[in-house]
């Protein structure tokens, strides 16, 4: 007999809200929930597929511990017994930064991704810390942080209510959205055109997205900073520039003039690509508009000038008056959200507070590079990490240089890997520690929420109970950290409950909780929830900006709307100044960078990346019905590129760059702009020891094995996915 259930889907920054078909206990159908308060039922197809994704058969049941070499099935106490054996002996001897801990993107999309790691963290007392933040959005934090004093605070394009988007190196059509969530993307561009508004996408590629808009601009790679100062510079330089009511907000304005003097529209033209009359045209258009958002993503985060052209974007919303005003760029208010706090002066942001051991990379928001991992590893001495932690992450695809990083990870003392999978990174652990399916974990997006296009809160309980032989996924996390900090064999409530005591202490003397003066005892008591992390939950809704509790979550299984992004200047500042710090030590002294960049003679052939609507990073690879199709590995190329370099449809080429040599299949499309090519991001499933059967018949090639990890954004540290030179050869 069949019942349903609702979930949030996991498996995007979208956070769509489905109606699961349960029978015999498993998922054997979802749709869109109608009824959901923020996805009306929309679903994409990653969603349709939540079924066969659960019940993948490759994903592991339970843990593998090393024996002899090999990984070998064991029970969860001889697993969690290796890991309290192995790292605190291994961190007594070599010290505290010995260890590392390495955090992959699905983190971001679970409870316990969310709540955990931050306590791990902790116990291990090591700054060792690497995410796909350094792969990904990193120069948007770094970006937020020197504006706002706070890296967490990224406005959002108000979409439902905007006249005007810009929207540069994005592919929401297909991507779903990122560091903008926001189901049903696609919907919300084309009534954005139904309404008389206008789209512009800035993209090297014919995307699905670009195929939307009122225009296309298809500049060369990399220079999004180039184009986005000029377009600043025009509103300055010809007196458009307007921003109203934020100028009592702002220390900076009358500075930006001159730093941006050099950034004519004549003068950026030709790195562009572009002419300056459609420059010039592009920022009359945004000054005009009744209201407009300049939203960027992984195309201009990703590159050389990553961390510029994000302080840009926000420039020019800001410039034009359209930061923190309907229909502009507005900060979201998550359910969970600390407490409000009077507007003023607070602690600001730094970087580089701390450098890495090997090459001295400075730390951005208590993080390190990606691309300095394996160097971390690999190199002697003292702090040489020895135990890695890598939870749901996957970095021998997603990081340059893959095969160096495989090498090194070869050579730890101890690995765990908290991952479903036996994946390419995964496969070097010593212990590994599998969560359940989703539909066996409770949801709530604690991350996602914050970057809403609308408030609202949704709070999904597990759709089917654990199975025999599987652990909660909140409760394996907890049990690793007990195990990592000595304290093997204690209940894992425990780590919640602790959690719990901290946060109500700090709240009832804290004059702007609305716990502040009680009782933590009696206060704990009013708690509800069945587990230590629906508890911890309970407490972050009660004390956050609305006073929800999970019991008004339960009773509104669909959600409940907590209206449009309303302005919150200037609450959300955290700067030293209490303003918005327009221009930042730090982004003044990489300016002349940029500047410098304007005499550079672009390369004949540069690579880009792409998204597919039916792929995740390397996550969904292993998903028969999310293989095929246009979700393919293949090197597309303009047909005039094509033609100059003797390579045809469907025939193979050699491409080069810094790190090495590929053999990829051609692509031949007029979707590309010419001097650019495209090989999409996550493949290369052809590692020896991975257990993920449908990825690896049709492996494709790992892009990023192109990059020897040398080329990064200064600022935030973040690999240069994108717009990096290749060459190409054709193959027999």
């Amino acid at each position: 007999m069949s019942r349903t259930a609702l979930r949030i889907c996991p498996l995007c920054e979208a956070t769509c809200g489905l109606t699961l078909t349960l029978a015999d206990g498993a998922v054997t159908g979802a749709r869109g929930d109608r009824e959901d308060v923020f996805s009306r039922g929309f679903i994409c197809p990653k969603g349709a597929a939540f079924g066969a994704l659960d019940s993948d058969p490759d994903r592991l049941r339970g843990p593998l511990v090393r024996r002899d070499g090999r990984l070998r099935e064991a029970t969860w106490e001889e697993a969690f017994a290796a890991v309290a054996a192995a790292v605190p002996a291994l961190v007594q001897e070599y010290g505290a930064q010995s260890a590392g801990v390495v955090l992959g993107n699905p983190n971001v999309h679970t409870m316990a991704g969310a709540l955990y790691p931050p306590l791990l963290l902790k116990s291990l007392g090591t700054r060792n810390l690497f995410t796909a933040s350094t792969l990904d959005q990193m120069p948007k934090h770094v970006s937020s942080g020197l504006l706002f004093g706070d890296p967490f605070a990224i406005p959002v394009p108000d979409l439902d209510r905007t006249d005007f988007l810009l929207l540069l190196g994005a592919n929401p059509v297909e991507s779903n959205g990122s560091l903008c969530t926001a189901p049903d993307f696609p919907g919300r561009l084309k009534a954005l055109r139904a309404r008389g508004g206008t789209l512009v996408v800035v993209d090297p590629r014919r995307t699905r997205t670009a195929a939307l808009a009122d225009r296309h601009l298809a500049p060369r790679p990399g220079s999004d900073a180039l184009l986005l100062a000029a377009l600043a510079h025009t509103l300055i330089e010809e007196k458009l520039a307007d921003p109203g009511a934020l100028a009592e907000h702002c220390d900076g304005i009358g500075e930006l003039g001159a730093a941006l003097g050099s950034f004519t529209p004549e003068a950026v033209a030709p790195a562009c690509d572009l002419t300056a009359a459609e420059i010039r045209t592009l920022a009359r258009e945004l000054a005009v508009a009744p209201t407009a958002a300049v939203y960027a993503r992984i195309g201009s985060c990703t590159v050389e000038f990553g961390t510029l052209a994000s302080w840009l974007v926000d420039v020019l919303n800001i410039l034009t008056g359209n930061l923190d005003r309907p229909g502009g760029a507005l900060f979201p208010l998550s359910a969970t959200a600390p407490a409000s706090r009077p507007a003023g002066p607070g602690k600001g942001f730094a970087l580089g507070r701390w450098s890495s051991r090997v090459a001295g990379h400075p730390e951005v928001k208590g993080e390190l590079p990606m691309a300095a991992l394996a160097e971390e590893i690999e190199t002697p001495g003292d702090g040489r990490i020895r135990v890695l932690l890598a939870i749901a992450a996957n970095p021998v695809l997603s990081a340059p240089d893959g095969d160096r990083l495989d090498r090194a990870l070869a050579g730890l003392d101890f690995m765990v890997s908290v991952d479903p999978y036996l994946n390419e990174t995964s496969r070097h652990a010593h212990v590994v520690l599998p969560p359940p399916p989703p539909s066996q974990s409770a949801h709530f997006d604690f991350a996602f929420n914050g970057f809403a296009v609308r408030n609202q809160a949704r709070y999904s309980p597990a759709a089917l109970p654990t199975e025999d032989g599987r652990m909660d996924e909140c409760e394996i996390h907890a049990r690793l950290i007990l195990a990592v900090s000595g304290l093997h064999g204690a209940p894992p409530g425990v780590v919640d409950e602790r959690v719990i005591a901290d946060s109500l202490a700090r709240a009832v003397a804290d004059p702007h909780s609305p716990l502040h003066g009680g009782d933590p005892q009696e206060l704990a008591r009013l708690l509800t929830g069945r587990t230590g992390p629906e508890r911890r939950l309970d407490l972050m809704l009660r004390t956050g900006p609305y006073g929800l509790t999970l019991d008004d979550l339960r009773q509104a299984p669909h959600g409940i709307d907590l209206g449009p992004l309303r302005p919150r200047l200037p609450g959300v500042l955290k700067t030293r100044s209490g303003r918005i710090e327009l221009l930042p030590d730090p982004i003044a002294a990489e300016l002349p960078k940029l500047r410098a960049a304007l005499a550079d003679r672009p390369a004949a052939l540069v690579l880009v990346g792409r998204r597919h609507l039916r792929s995740n990073n390397s996550w969904l690879h292993n998903v028969p019905s999310l293989t095929g199709g246009s979700n393919r590995c293949t090197l597309q190329v303009h047909p005039q590129d094509a033609d100059r370099l003797g390579l045809v449809d469907g025939g193979h080429a050699r491409i080069t760059a810094d790190g090495g040599s590929l053999e990829v299949p051609v692509e031949v499309t007029d979707a590309i702009r010419r001097g650019v090519v495209s090989l999409p991001h996550g493949w290369g499933h052809d590692r020896a020891g991975s257990r993920l059967s449908v990825a690896a018949a049709a492996p494709g090639v790992n892009v990023n094995q192109l990059l020897d990890g040398t080329r990064r954004d200064r600022l935030s540290g973040t690999a240069v996915l994108n717009g990096f030179p290749v060459e190409l050869t054709p193959l027999p």
